[in-house]
């Protein structure tokens, strides 16, 4: 198999038995795994969560059947193991969660444990600010990077479609970027196996969903993720990895400053998303997500001229076009949609 075949090779891969996975596990999370609607709830019938289990299951299946295919460096491979490893462990987290819920602290400790193993022995040589900051300092805003990137994507998983639609296009842009050697190829097949589970379970969240990722696929999809965008932006691309995940990062931080500012809770769940906002105000669950998908669409393509034009004047050029662009449909969400 040629190395520019590998990557769709994957994704399809992990598509099909992310797909074949969600009809297997649906009756057995059904009975098991059943989340119900409660006052901050997006849904209103039960309906069982957990899909996030095909999604990785898929995703690490195809990606370990093209390393069993096409071997890499032996230094790569023991890095995905690991990366598997804690990703997995990070699951587990998020099973234990989703069945019986952990407190906030031993919550944030397993999580930070999760991002440390990645950060420290998966990615050691990776250095964003090796002239402005030590290693530590670094290594330490990494780590609280990390775990708020985890939590963030937890956090925007509140309706039908919405992490679909907000990771799929991040995860296909940065498959096609190891295809073009703009990361190294193995990250590339990392994210080409994300993105077809991603597309594996998509069918069964469709609105109204039939399953939900639940935490056992939140947290861990988040950590992936923020290790695609750490790989990114240490291959000198900083402002295509702030870029590509600006519209889940904005609605999450400005969410939470806004919380911490008014005194609440911020470890409870709420309904004060912009995206929760939208269907509030009128917005239709598809009306948000195909905003937020497109929104995506324009981001992605502002992170390639930002690859593509690596000048300084450039990347402030396209991270100010993408923040006006997030910008807008925030406010669009807050205020509802136009009649008239």
């Amino acid at each position: 198999m040629t190395i520019l075949l590998i990557p769709p090779a994957i994704l399809v891969a992990a598509a099909v038995m992310a797909a074949a996975l969600c009809v297997a596990l649906r009756p057995l999370l059904l009975r098991y795994a059943l989340a119900r609607p409660n006052a901050r709830s997006s849904h209103k019938v039960p309906t069982p969560q957990g899909g996030g289990i095909a999604v990785l299951a898929g995703a690490f299946l195809a990606l370990g059947m093209a390393l069993w295919l096409s071997p890499v460096e032996a230094e790569a491979g023991r890095g995905l193991f690991v990366l598997v490893l804690a990703t997995a462990a990070l699951a587990a987290v998020g099973a234990w969660d989703d069945i019986r819920p952990l407190p906030a602290s031993l919550r944030l400790v397993l999580q930070a444990a999760c991002v440390g193993i990645v950060l420290f022995a998966v990615a050691p040589e990776l250095r964003l600010f090796p002239e402005l900051m030590p290693l530590a300092v670094e290594r330490g805003l990494a780590l609280l990077a990390g775990i708020w990137f985890v939590n963030l994507v937890n956090f925007m998983d509140g309706l039908d479609w919405v992490t679909v639609a907000g990771i799929l296009p991040l995860a296909g842009a940065l498959a096609l970027a190891g295809s073009l050697g703009v990361i190294d190829p193995v990250t590339g097949w990392l994210a080409a196996a994300l993105c077809g589970g991603l597309a594996g379970f998509a069918p069964f969240n469709r609105p109204v969903a039939k399953l939900f990722l639940g935490d056992v696929g939140s947290l861990p999809i988040g950590l992936v993720t923020a290790y695609l965008l750490y790989r990114l932006a240490g291959a000198g691309h900083l402002a295509a990895a702030m870029i590509l995940p600006l519209y889940h990062l904005a609605d999450a931080t400005i969410t939470l400053l806004r919380r911490l500012a008014r005194g609440e809770r911020v470890w409870e769940a709420h309904r004060s998303h912009f995206y929760q906002q939208a269907t509030t105000n009128g917005f239709s669950v598809l009306a948000v997500v195909g905003r937020v998908a497109l929104l995506n669409l324009a981001l992605v393509a502002l992170a390639g001229l930002s690859i593509a034009l690596p000048e300084l004047p450039y990347q402030f050029v396209f991270l100010a076009a993408a923040a006006l662009l997030t910008g807008l449909l925030l406010r669009r969400f807050a205020n509802g949609p136009r009649h008239g």
